[in-house]
């Protein structure tokens, strides 16, 4: 018998990211065909105006359940993107937070900027009280093993603040990482502003992810949602 311990399972509250085992329920097929009719570029495709993505999100279905569980009645889907690594689209990503969100125009308010443009569209950090309430979904079509490039997490990381850049190397080494594997249909839920990382695939396969930040407060006025 081994005396090998495996670490306790991850939640949010304390780690910062759980896995959802088969949360994604009947979606997958559809979901498939999504990312067919989207090829993701290098690194991600966002989904703007999309009707399948959104019949995919809509009430009733897997995915907004689990985000009314994390985040009560009130959560609205605020971006979506495809990920697909493979072998002609391979990248790793180092260790950073997700600070900034798409909104459909600019208005300067104490509190939220810088603001930036990305492909057309207008994005700025927001306030912590914003950012730290705020819950991404990975919605996993492949399996993901220590092979297949899994996100990598720096637990605790999101009870913290906006890290400065120049702390973050000694943050992960002080909290240790943990390797988010999943199987088709799993979900993991992390905290947006978690500390991640995801280095290369050394896999031939596919890892189709499709990623989608979760809201739940409103915004100052002038300032909207970009959604999905």
């Amino acid at each position: 018998m081994s005396d090998v311990q495996r670490p306790e399972p991850m939640t949010l509250d304390q780690h910062g990211a759980e896995r959802f085992p088969d949360a994604a329920g009947t979606i997958l097929a559809p979901l498939s065909a999504l990312f067919a009719q989207h090829p993701p570029a290098a690194a991600g495709t966002r989904l703007f105006d999309s009707t399948a993505l959104r019949d995919l999100l809509a009430p009733g279905g897997p995915i907004a359940a689990l985000a009314e569980r994390l985040l009560g009645k009130r959560a609205r889907p605020v971006r979506a993107i495809l990920f697909d690594k493979r072998k002609d689209a391979n990248w790793g990503l180092g260790w950073h937070q997700d600070r900034v969100i798409a909104v459909r125009g600019r208005r300067d308010i104490p509190g939220y900027g810088p603001w930036t443009v990305k492909r057309g569209v207008v994005h700025v950090a927001p306030p912590w009280s914003v950012l730290g309430a705020m819950r991404t979904l990975r919605v996993h079509l492949d399996p993901v093993g220590p092979d297949n490039a899994p996100l990598l997490v720096s637990p605790g990381s999101h009870q913290l603040g906006i890290i400065p850049g120049r702390d973050i190397e000694g943050v992960v080494a002080r909290l240790g990482t943990r390797a988010c594997h999943a199987a088709p249909g799993d979900v993991w839920a992390y905290c947006t502003p978690v500390l991640h990382a995801s280095a290369p695939s050394r896999a031939t396969a596919h890892r189709r992810v499709l990623q989608l930040d979760y809201a739940s407060a409103e915004l100052p006025e002038g300032i909207d949602w970009l959604g999905v």
